[in-house]
């Protein structure tokens, strides 16, 4: 299983919302190109959110960003307010290797089928669920769109990825919601991404185990309850002990 970093940005700050709330924000860093810095190299994919552009529907950090892709290289994966062809098209020039839309995978299905052939392997899609049901906005307005279903409406898009969050669980270090997870993944052939929850070693082994292709990490890192090269490590045993 992968192990990918995060940066949350939130006025070009470091952060992390708890269980998808804007007024519960934790701040962590304010200098967010050092922290992909210092995973260049060790991570082969690396997370970033503009979290205001999620809220308003168009991105926001493209400075930031833009920072961060110069930091890492190849290999960042970017979203928050991709909800256009125009903002898709940016964040490629910014040379973001893939892009998450999650919104839009609501709002307009054609247009990320339609980005998904024309850009082979850049597409993720993320499923934002509370109570397994889609959020979207940035996780502030609850749909009636139940996350497998929109999982398997998709199921034959040509995407790199399907980034599953259980918000709830988002930046609480309560562990992740490993059966939901799974389910997720059983319903699709499209690699699945874990995110929301991971807190220790242990829920990236348990994850591992259910088959999960790739998980997030975010505050556990930024907090030292382990190491990204910890990490990598667990989530390599825990695939290999398999299912069970």
């Amino acid at each position: 299983m992968m192990v990918i970093p995060a940066i949350d940005l939130l006025d070009g700050r470091v952060v992390r919302l708890q269980g998808g709330r804007y007024d519960a924000v934790t701040q962590y860093d304010d200098d967010p190109p050092a922290r992909a810095r210092a995973w260049r190299g060790k991570a082969a994919v690396l997370h970033v959110v503009d979290l205001e552009g999620a809220r308003e529907g168009r991105p926001v950090q493209r400075d930031a960003v833009r920072a961060i892709v110069e930091a890492f290289g190849p290999g960042v994966q970017v979203g928050g307010g991709v909800r256009s062809r125009e903002s898709f098209e940016a964040y490629l020039a910014l040379g973001a290797t893939r892009i998450v839309l999650g919104s839009a995978a609501v709002s307009d299905a054609a247009m990320v089928r339609a980005l998904a052939a024309e850009h082979g392997g850049v597409v993720v899609v993320a499923v934002d669920a509370r109570d397994g049901f889609v959020a979207v906005d940035g996780w502030t307005r609850p749909t009636r769109v139940r996350a497998v279903d929109l999982v398997r409406e998709l199921a034959d898009a040509p995407l790199a990825g399907l980034l599953y969050t259980d918000v709830s669980r988002d930046g609480m270090a309560a562990g992740p919601n490993v059966d939901s997870t799974a389910e997720i993944a059983a319903s699709t052939k499209v690699p699945v991404i874990a995110s929301g929850g991971v807190s220790c070693l242990d829920d990236l082994r348990a994850l591992a185990r259910r088959g999960i292709a790739a998980c997030i990490v975010g505050r556990a890192l930024y907090e030292g309850a382990f190491t990204l090269e910890e990490a990598i490590v667990a989530a390599s045993v825990g695939r290999e002990r398999g299912p069970g």
